[in-house]
Formats: structure tokens, sequence, C-alpha cells
């Protein structure tokens, strides 16, 4: 949500950030609504201010005992209540459409992030590893003898359509062993608390972290209005919604396995084959609820938490930035993680760690009062995935792969596994 007195203060700079983006100016059609709506506002104060001077003349009027002048100011009175009434109405209709206009616009890039007209234009800032020279040519997850059979597409389309998979015995343990060792990582070396969240969250926690009302399409809802959660960071940012922080609690840091749900709206026949894209998926989240002042070294420091992830379980990967073009619609500025994937032989997507500033804490109210007793001020959001799960068990797997159809897997993974390190080409653990 955007501050509206920011944009009357100075729409150029407004429009300027948002035409860096890629999208139109807007601050015109804001500002003519504002204005629309201040007008009435003001009528309506000027019509109840008259009201209330009647109300008193009324009294007079009794109290001398003018019953024509009574009578004709009584139904002036009437006459305002009901002109302030309707003068309040409009009013309201108005603020709530200025409301739905600021929340439909997307949040301001930071003046650092790279201009871009899509992700050709992302800049890269980091990589890591080196992809193993192979004497044998890599094949995608699915197609790794070991982990064929295990990871079942058929069973699921037959159970829920497509989109869907059914992982099996070892294979269904590698992607829950990576599961809880990104948890265990996060939680007792990165300090984050660990939150098991509801799932199925209502209108206001998806409007509060800017999923709604432009993205509804892109999730699933039910029939009696509960919307299934894209990513846990919903739950976990909106349990700040209409709190005033102490300075003291923040950071927040906080993060949640949970399954997650995406339509996939906009993607027919894009990665279709094997489970990269899917409609119901795991994800191990990050979320931090910072001071104004520390937010952009949050999120390097959440950038460096994903980072050291991969860099535990040895899968090469490189950093970018995502240009304006190629940002989400409430982030403020986004680095991508993209895993090196041998069966592609290239990197794909793996993690997206980003600041809101304070987009989404001012459509959720969520504040903190500062040492000093000032006025309580926004707080800033973050959220980043630590990782995708299901990414992850890709990555793992395909980088691992052997010409025998084995998988090497790696050693952090082995308590998690009793000790076990390779996933044999017939499917076993050893």
């Amino acid at each position: 949500m955007h501050d509206i007195k920011a944009i009357r203060e100075n729409p150029a700079a407004f429009d300027a950030a948002l035409t860096r983006r890629g999208d139109a100016a807007m601050s015109s059609s804001v500002l003519a609504l504002d204005e629309e709506r201040r007008a009435k506002i003001a009528a309506a104060e000027a019509a109840q201010a008259a009201q209330k001077a009647a109300a008193k003349e009324v009294g007079a009027a009794k109290a001398k005992g003018d019953e024509a002048e009574f009578e004709r100011l009584r139904a002036l009175v009437g006459e305002k209540k009901s002109e302030v009434a309707a003068m309040q109405n409009e009013a309201k209709e108005l603020d709530a459409k200025l409301t739905d206009a600021l929340a439909r616009i997307a949040n301001l890039p930071a003046d650092d992030v790279p201009d871009g007209a899509d992700e050709d234009d992302n800049v890269e800032i980091n990589r890591w590893g080196a992809p193993k020279a192979l004497d044998f040519k890599p094949v995608e997850h699915f197609e790794i003898k070991g982990v064929s059979a295990a990871m079942d597409f058929e069973t699921a389309a037959k159970i829920s359509g497509a989109r869907f998979v059914m992982l099996k015995g070892a294979v269904a343990r590698i992607h829950r062993a990576l599961a809880q060792f990104m948890i265990d990582v996060h939680v007792d070396e990165n300090g984050l608390t660990e939150v098991n969240t509801p799932v199925l969250v209502r209108d206001e926690a998806m409007y509060g972290t800017d999923k709604l009302p432009k993205f509804g399409e892109d999730s699933y809802q039910t029939t009696n209005g509960w919307w299934l959660v894209p990513t846990s960071e919903v739950p976990l940012t909106y349990s700040a919604a209409g709190d005033i922080l102490d300075e003291s609690a923040l950071p927040i840091r906080m993060t949640s396995h949970t399954l997650c749900f995406r339509s996939e709206a906009g993607s027919a026949g894009k990665d279709t084959s094997g489970m990269l894209r899917q409609h119901q998926f795991e994800k191990v989240e990050m979320v931090s609820i910072t001071h104004p002042d520390e937010s952009d070294n949050e999120q390097k420091r959440m950038l460096g938490c994903a980072e050291g992830i991969l860099e535990k379980l040895g899968i090469p990967y490189r950093t970018v930035v995502l240009c304006t073009g190629d940002m989400g619609f409430g982030a403020r500025r986004t680095y991508d993680i993209e895993a090196w994937i041998p069966g592609q032989d290239t990197y794909r997507e793996i993690s997206s760690v980003s600041t809101t500033g304070d987009f989404q804490a001012r459509r959720m109210n969520a504040r903190f009062r500062p040492a000093d007793g000032g006025k309580p001020e926004y707080v800033h959001t973050l959220n980043g995935s630590g990782l995708a799960v299901g990414r992850c068990l890709i990555a793992v797997l395909e980088n691992g792969q052997q010409a025998d159809g084995s998988v090497v897997l790696p050693e952090v993974l082995a308590p998690y596994l009793g000790g076990k390190t390779v996933l044999t080409a017939d499917g076993k653990l050893a």
C-alpha cells in the first residue's frame, strides 16, 4: 500500500519509479480521486457544523416560544442530518475507491535496483561452486534410473490431475530430509524461530500480504472463503497485523515448513515435465519483521541464509538481483538464487529473497513504538525461500547423478537418512 501523502508531496517521483517497472504513471488519477474524496469530507464536515448550529437555534426558538421558527429550524436540522449522512456515505465510498486504487499499484523499486524489461536484464552478483565435469550426458531428475519409479506422476494425475506428483520410498525420504535439514540450519545456526502455521487463511491475511485483490487467480479459495496459502509468507507476515510492537522486539525472524498451493495461472505449457512447477509443493520460508533502518541489511542476511543451505549441500548456484521489470508486485528489491540443474544445462530459480519496505505493513497496519516514545512507525517486512524443497530435491538428484543411474547424496543429509549417502540405481538408500 502506498502513502497518499507521499504521492501528494512528490507525484513526479512516484510516477518515475512506476515507469521504471514498466507500469503506467498513476499519480494524476490517484490524486484526482483523493481530491474528490477530500472535498466530499470537507463538505460533510461543513454540513455537520451547520446541522449543529441549527440544532442550537432550535433550542433557542423553543425557549422563546416561537413555534413557527421552532418548526422551521427543526425541519432544517432534519434536512441537514440527511444531507450529512449522504455526504459521509459518499466520502466512505470514495475512500474505499482510493484504497482499492492504491492497493492495485505495485511497490516502488529501490533506487539501486537495475532497470530492465524482463529476466534477461537481471544482473548476476554472485556465483558459487562449479558444475561438475561429467563423462556422461546428464538426464533430468525424473529420468534418473534410481528415481524414476519413485516419482509417480501417473498415479498423482489419476488422483488430482496434471502438475501433481507422488513421491515414494527413498525419494520421499530424501525430500523429507531436505526440509528437516533446512529447518534445523535456520533454527540452530541462523537464529530463526520455527513456527508451525495454518495453511488456510482469511481474505485479510491475503490482502495484507499483497496477494489480493490483484492476484486472486493465482491462488486457490475454498467454498467457505478460506485461501490455501501460496507460501507461509502469508501467515508468518500477517501475524504482526494490527500490532504496535516495542522497538526492542525487532527484528522478529521466523521460519516455517509448509505445503504451498498455486494455480500457476498463465503458465500453461511451461515446465510441464517433471516436478519443477507444481500446483502443490513444499517450501521452507523465512520472514523477518524489522526496523526500517535495518531492512536492507536484513535482506542481505536472509540472502546469506538461503545461499548457505545450497553451499552445505554442495549445489553450485548463482545469485542475481532482479531488474525493475522482473520484480514481483510487492517487492522493493529481490534477489533470486538459481541452482545449477545439469539435466537442463542451466541455472533455475530455487529461492527469492525480497524486501517490501513498509508496503505490506501499511496494508496490515503493523507498526512499532520507537524506544524514545515517539509516534508509532510502520515496520518493514521481508520474505525469502530457504528453500523450495521440491526444487532443492531436483538439484540434489541431478547434481549427484552417476552414469549407472545412482545418486550420490550430500553428506549433510546422512544424519536424516540413517547414515546413508547413496540412492542406488534400484531406488534404495545405501
